[in-house]
């Protein structure tokens, strides 16, 4: 009876060891949390009778796969914010997005992993423009580490209450730096987008400009100062709507978020040039469910899902089978009626645009040291200047005072 015991014990022993080898023998009821890290306002969430797409993906995992997940969902403001979180190893992230030249610093890095492509078939979804050599940065030419997500190019938006049609710096980056609408003026809150307004108002490369290059873009940044209301990013959105700035940089499809809710909001490339950007989904190397990763970005390709993030966040999408789509045309064409043009057409091809490359560690802390001293000049440097002068006026009235009292009180003993 003993034997018998010991045997049935250690052959359940051994079934158990074998059903946690395998995730086919999973129990029901375990819970898979998969952690995807992506920027604010960026996926169809359910909210104003949308679809919610992760939701729609844990129903996938429990019908397709019979595996129950949760899509745990967090959002970042900027491509370093996401990058030192990522680096820190703080959270192990499933899923990340960030841009193009985030995704070459961190393969650079180790922070990515290959993918299977053998688990994400819809990437032939992905139009050839972003594919092998087409890719936009470098880095990923061999399609390994990330898979397209979103794409577009940055512009000007303003409010034509308060911006003239025949205004003169309308069509240029000139517009940024109009006096004509200061305190009116917001400004990209990240320095690589901030840079490159200046870089390309100046005619020059946003990845090769030299030393002094950079400092003639920090000048005009500096000079810039004395026009714009402040540095944001998605604060613009109620600015903008709500009428309380008149001008801002920013990205297209935000442009035609913001005109659904405010039709007095126009919207141009700058002819000098602009940032032609792709944000890539990645698997972060220290994710812990890298299999239900892919997965999740294949599923991200699925026609339908990626309509309806397309639809829901207005980027232009990289999926030609989203383009082709009758029902996402006819849905743009209601949000604007050049819609399709301002994400697709002539008025997108008709300037020059330049992605942003990696620059090398020693150009990054130049970068970085000439954004704290321009952000530490606009917080404080105004205040402080003032308070120097209050010091020396009321030095001054102070010696003054003291002066004509000692004169005063001479005169008396005369």
């Amino acid at each position: 009876m003993k034997r018998k015991l010991s045997i049935l014990v250690l052959s359940l022993m051994t079934l158990s060891f074998l059903c946690t080898s395998f995730s086919g023998c999973k129990k029901e009821d375990d819970m898979i949390t998969l952690y995807v890290y992506n920027w604010g306002e960026y996926i169809s969430d359910g909210s104003d009778d949308t679809l919610d797409v992760n939701e729609r993906f844990e129903i996938y995992c429990k019908k397709e796969l019979g595996l129950n997940v949760k899509v745990n969902y967090s959002t970042y403001s900027s491509n370093e914010s996401m990058y030192d979180k990522v680096k820190s190893g703080a959270v192990a992230y499933d899923i990340v997005i960030p841009s193009d030249y985030m995704i070459e610093r961190m393969i650079e890095d180790d922070l990515l992993a290959p993918l299977d492509m053998s688990l994400i078939p819809n990437y032939a979804n992905i139009s050839e423009e972003f594919k092998g050599d087409n890719v936009y940065y470098e880095g990923d030419s061999d399609e390994i580490y990330s898979v397209p997500y979103f794409y577009g190019m940055v512009g000007i938006i303003y409010n034509t209450r308060y911006v003239a049609e025949d205004e003169e710096s309308l069509g240029s980056w000139d517009l940024m730096w109009d006096e004509d609408y200061a305190d009116d003026i917001l400004q990209f809150n990240n320095c690589r987008d901030a840079f490159g307004t200046a870089l390309y108002k100046l005619g020059y490369s946003v990845n090769e400009a030299t030393e002094e290059q950079w400092q003639e873009a920090l000048d005009l940044l500096i000079e810039q100062k004395a026009v714009i209301q402040g540095y944001v990013m998605d604060e613009i959105f109620n600015k903008m709507k709500s009428g309380s700035a008149a001008i801002a940089a920013y990205y297209a499809g935000d442009y035609l978020s913001m005109y659904e809710d405010n039709p007095d909001l126009a919207f141009f490339y700058p002819k000098e040039g602009t940032n032609r950007y792709v944000d890539a989904m990645c698997v972060p190397a220290n994710s812990k469910n890298k299999e239900l990763a892919m997965r999740y970005i294949n599923f991200m390709c699925e026609t339908e899902i990626a309509v309806a993030n397309a639809e829901y966040t207005y980027y232009a999408s990289p999926l030609t089978s989203v383009i082709e789509d009758e029902g996402y045309q006819e849905t743009m064409a209601e949000v604007h009626e050049d819609a399709m043009e301002i994400l697709y057409g002539e008025m997108a091809s008709s300037v020059p645009t330049e992605p942003y490359m990696n620059l090398e560690p020693e150009e990054l802390q130049k970068l970085y040291s000439m954004w704290e001293k321009l952000k530490m000049e606009s917080s404080v440097g105004t205040g402080i200047y003032l308070l120097c002068g209050l010091i020396v006026a009321a030095l001054l009235a102070l010696l003054t005072y003291h002066i004509l009292k000692k004169r005063r009180w001479g005169k008396l003993y005369d």
